[in-house]
């Protein structure tokens, strides 16, 4: 049976419609991993995580004593697309955010803490190995 143009033309929208609606969701890539800091030490970083008490609000491996349940744990970070949930994860924006919390985020539960710049660049790159 031979439809009319304009059923048919509807008839085929309706098939390809969904397809394509599915397939668009379906491309969506996920961001790249953060960049590394390369300036900061790691090892220095853990022992900073420890002095600065991180470890009371946050499970963190590789830092003695570290597994506090009030903030999220932090394994695994160095592949986390997010800090708090709206920072992009990158070496700049995790340096403020371990700094001044309340700056990015007003109100949030993390303190600040008084964490000097190198401090948090090498805190920094200590997370960016938990991968």
């Amino acid at each position: 049976m031979k439809l009319p143009g304009r059923i048919w033309a509807l008839g085929v929208a309706l098939t390809v419609l969904p397809v394509a609606a599915v397939s668009g969701c379906a491309s969506t890539a996920p961001p790249p991993p953060p960049p590394e800091v390369r300036n900061g030490r790691p090892d220095r970083g853990a022992e900073l995580i420890a002095q600065y008490g991180c470890g009371s609000c946050h499970t963190i491996p590789g830092v003695s004593r570290a597994d506090g349940l009030v903030g999220p744990p932090l394994t695994r970070f160095g592949a986390r697309s997010y800090i708090a949930g709206q920072l992009p994860n990158n070496a700049d924006n995790l340096r403020r955010w371990i700094t001044d919390p309340q700056a990015v985020e007003p109100g949030t539960a993390m303190p600040k803490l008084g964490v000097s710049a190198i401090d948090a660049q090498d805190i920094a790159a200590y997370l960016y190995t938990l991968d």
